[in-house]
């Protein structure tokens, strides 16, 4: 039996490896799902055992999984393309009969009406479906994807966004990854649901606040349309269909969606979640 982190050689994947390192795990009872060895080399390095598979390949998924393990399918990157992409890990699992099926969602589930929750609610329908105990991970938003992204606010001086006075309880990938390991080694969270989220909402107006303390300099923050936003958004050179979820999203922001903060987070990963004025200090330091 190892514990398998799909997806291992992406931002999260990688922090979950490291956690369950950190949490004493053998490297050898650690399996990195990943479409690259040469991306995965460093793992291999540490002792991890590396399994070759591509989400858009599903005959190469038929030796990721052994009867026994335990799973963690982090969701695609591929907007769009993750349904299908998700239903083939989850078939392989089946077929393997792994001992759990640990899904990185959306904060709110079922609840949750924007555009980019439609995909991870439509897994888990098809994880439900397939009988495998499972755990869901209902991941609320990286701080690190807006930290991630400070070069153009600082250059123009302003935080552009179209979420009203919306707050977002967001927290750092590193707790996420905390959170998932946590219930790959843990007992009692096979057919739970968890609804993760960082311990405090932050509004627009309070981030672009903070980036100017840290800065010294003023940093605003532009509240602007919906349209004004995609026009600004698909000028940067974002693709359209895409700017047009980041649009959907801030509304989302607006309508209060993803300001949930259940505690679940901090439970899992042992500790407080980490503070927006945090991430943004480790990203000004990049």
């Amino acid at each position: 039996m190892s514990i398998v982190v799909t997806g291992a050689t992406g931002h999260l994947g990688r922090l979950v490896v490291e956690s369950l390192l950190a949490a004493d795990v053998p490297a050898d009872g650690i399996a990195a799902v990943a479409r690259s060895e040469e991306k995965a080399a460093d793992l291999v390095t540490r002792g991890v055992e590396l399994r070759l598979a591509d989400y858009n390949r599903p005959e190469t998924l038929a030796g990721a999984f052994h009867a026994g393990d335990r799973v963690l399918l982090i969701s695609g990157s591929e907007v769009g393309r993750r349904v299908p992409q998700h239903g083939a890990v989850i078939d392989a699992a089946r077929a393997a009969g792994v001992a759990q099926l640990a899904y990185t969602g959306v904060l709110g589930g079922p609840e949750a009406d924007f555009e980019l929750a439609a995909e991870h609610k439509e897994t888990e329908r098809l994880i439900l479906e397939s009988g495998l105990p499972y755990t869901f991970l209902r991941n609320g938003w990286y701080t690190e994807v807006y930290t991630d992204n400070l070069a153009p606010v600082l250059e123009h001086g302003t935080v552009v966004a179209n979420a009203g006075e919306g707050r977002l309880a967001s927290a750092s990938r590193a707790d996420y990854a905390a959170a998932a390991a946590a219930v790959l080694t843990g007992a009692g969270h096979l057919n739970a649901v968890y609804e993760l989220s960082g311990d405090t909402a932050w509004s627009f107006a309070e981030y672009a606040a903070e980036l100017s303390r840290q800065t010294g300099r003023t940093i605003a923050y532009s509240d602007v349309p919906g349209a004004t936003r995609l026009e600004i958004l698909t000028g940067a050179g974002v693709p359209e269909p895409f700017a047009a979820i980041l649009v959907d999203v801030d509304h989302a922001i607006a309508r209060g969606l993803l300001a949930r903060t259940t505690g679940d987070l901090a439970r899992l990963a042992g500790r407080p979640t980490t503070p927006l004025a945090d991430t943004v200090a480790e990203a000004l330091k990049a």
